[in-house]
């Protein structure tokens, strides 16, 4: 085996790579001595096939893969052992490549590959960066306020109902006569939401109603969803599709749901047993830090962005574009010419950024921990389920919800990457002179738009 490589330009080269007998020969016959063993052909014994029926059956398909494998392995060897920092993958060069003739010993393939250019950043405290700090206002504190009580919140027996009650009760399907069904539709303790009911002339017939009071209405109308009226009367879909009677409903509980009183118990169901806040002042205080913590994420993607605008703008960088447009149509085969056209600007961007962050990873020896990753992990984890008011979760369920993220492969690799991509921005930060702006939110809103 031998591998050559031509320069064509500073990231344009091309590979040929000669296989010859001797680097394919050993493994042909090994895969068709183990055909020999294990082929089932009409008139033979098991293992007992002549080799030559096997050499004419399966020969040439045998060869035609160990010759692909080897050329995969030395093409995969030599790009390591040279340290060729390639962009995408080896593409056949569908000009010099002769017609490859299976009947030959020794073969010859021609591939060309895209090479990624030298970066050099230099920045210094003359570059000056933004750093958009969002105001954490009252509105917000109260809107998180309200959040945080009412999913802590309950709901509580009353005796009439109004028009946010939830009301559980009976149903009773009706003949067209008013009549009850014998062996009509019939679910009981079915709670409703008065306010979900899309029908105003059946919400006014149940509000001011009391418990054992009854109301009739046709439940496809009031609620104009037919896979909601069918999972609210325990019926399969398609029966909802052609449900038309009137039902009688009575009531058997009304309940209006309260929010949780701000106090000292809330705080401990907020923040655990064992938080130190005791007064309404300290915990709208550490709402404003949770509300401030969170709103960093974005100041810090805004940075990010601003950052990668920049560099990606300032940086000299030649790529070989008509290379990389070649190897995305063949990676890629749902794409067409005119969509690889119409979104190359935005790959570029995102590939010179990459470069540039590769040169910031390589120049400062930056890497990421095991630990490292399984925090960042155990964050988004905990973030997750903040957004559906779980706020305490126990450390060994975080960890397990972190660990399961990070044995997928794809997640993995984004958490890895966002970890490298927040040190790079920490090495810019240090480097330039950054100003803090304080914005409101919705210039921010604004900004990023």
């Amino acid at each position: 085996m031998s591998v050559t490589r031509e320069n064509i330009d500073n990231v344009n080269a091309r590979l040929t790579v000669k296989i010859e007998k001797a680097d394919y020969e050993e493994s042909v016959k090994a895969v068709l001595k183990d055909y020999r063993l294990k082929a089932n052909i009409p008139g033979f014994r098991p293992g007992k096939v002549p080799a030559g029926i096997i050499q004419k059956r399966f020969g040439k398909a045998v060869l035609v893969e160990e010759v692909n494998k080897a050329l995969s392995q030395d093409l995969t060897k030599y790009i390591t052992e040279e340290k060729l920092p390639l962009l995408g993958e080896p593409l056949p060069n569908d000009e010099l490549q002769k017609p490859i003739d299976w009947d030959t010993e020794d073969f010859e393939f021609v591939f060309d590959i895209a090479l990624a250019p030298e970066v050099s950043i230099n920045l210094t405290k003359k570059n000056k960066y933004k750093y958009h700090v969002i105001k954490v206002d009252d509105e917000m504190i109260d809107q998180q306020v309200e959040a945080i009580t009412s999913n802590f919140g309950s709901n509580k027996p009353v005796d009439v109902v109004g028009e946010k009650s939830n009301v559980r009760g009976d149903f009773v399907q009706l003949s067209e006569d008013g009549q009850g069904l014998e062996e009509g539709i019939s679910p009981k303790g079915v709670l409703l939401a008065i306010d979900l009911l899309k029908e105003d002339s059946v919400k006014a017939d149940f509000i001011g109603k009391k418990k054992e009071d009854t109301v009739v209405f046709n439940p496809i109308k009031a609620y104009q969803n037919n896979h909601e009226v069918g999972h609210m009367l325990n019926i399969k879909p398609e029966e909802a599709e052609t449900l038309e009677s009137d039902f009688k409903f009575t009531i058997t509980e009304i309940l209006d749901f309260e929010k949780a009183e701000v106090n000292e118990e809330l705080f401990k169901k907020t923040y655990g047993d064992d938080t130190e806040i005791n007064t309404v002042e300290a915990f709208r205080e550490k709402i404003k830090d949770d509300i401030a913590k969170n709103l960093s994420h974005s100041s810090d993607h805004k940075f990010t962005l601003d950052a990668r605008d920049t560099l990606v703008e300032k940086t000299e960088m030649v790529l070989p574009e008509a290379f990389l447009k070649r190897w995305l149509l063949e990676k890629n085969n749902e794409l067409t010419e005119e969509q690889v056209e119409k979104d190359f600007e935005h790959f570029m961007t995102d590939l010179k950024w990459q470069l540039i962050k590769d040169s910031f990873i390589k120049e400062n020896e930056l890497n990421v921990t095991p630990e490292e990753a399984l925090g960042l992990a155990r964050q988004i984890t905990f973030s997750q389920f903040n957004q559906y008011g779980m706020y305490n979760l126990p450390d060994e369920q975080l960890d397990q919800f972190a660990n399961m993220m990070l044995e997928k492969p794809e997640e993995k690799e984004r958490i890895y990457g966002k970890i490298l991509e927040d040190k790079v921005i920490e090495i810019i930060k240090e480097k330039v002179s950054v100003t803090e702006v304080e914005v409101s939110k919705d210039e921010f809103n604004e900004m990023i738009k």
